[in-house]
């Protein structure tokens, strides 16, 4: 009789052991799954900007109109805060963005597809995101700031 008390002993621990490993692998997975949701809404908002952009240059004529418009860009995605970010090179214009407050590596670039001088930085829980745009000697100038 002695040995079997061992035994119930060694399979509740066994038991134990196997119940936190499957614990454990669910709230990873979890996580995965959080984690996929949050870069997949970050390069929906990104695919949002350059849109925006693009109609906003679209209803904005030559004739040095100025055109404003706030975008609808959620505060935070999940609990972390983000960045966007519009720049542009002699190759094209792009915008850009992140998890965190501060810029230090693009973790998504999305393109924006016209002829543009673009700026600008939007951090999430600042404000609410104002894109203008404005024509200066002929160039179409979008500028992403925070209200």
């Amino acid at each position: 009789m002695p040995s079997i008390i061992p035994g119930y002993v060694y399979s509740i621990f066994a038991a134990l052991i196997v119940g936190a490993i499957i614990v454990y692998a669910c709230s990873i997975a979890t996580l995965n799954v959080k984690n996929q949701a949050s870069t997949q809404q970050l390069k929906n908002i990104d695919e949002y900007v350059a849109t925006q952009s693009l109609t906003l240059l679209s209803h904005t004529t030559v004739d040095n109109q100025n055109t404003t418009q706030f975008l609808d860009i959620p505060s935070s995605i999940g609990n972390q805060r983000f960045w966007i970010s519009i720049n542009n090179d002699s190759s094209g214009a792009w915008v850009e963005s992140g998890f965190g407050t501060t810029v230090c590596s693009s973790n998504f670039q999305m393109s924006i597809p016209a002829n543009v001088a673009v700026s600008g930085l939007f951090i999430s829980g600042s404000g609410r995101a104002k894109l203008q745009c404005a024509f200066e000697n002929q160039i179409a100038t979008l500028t992403l700031t925070s209200e």
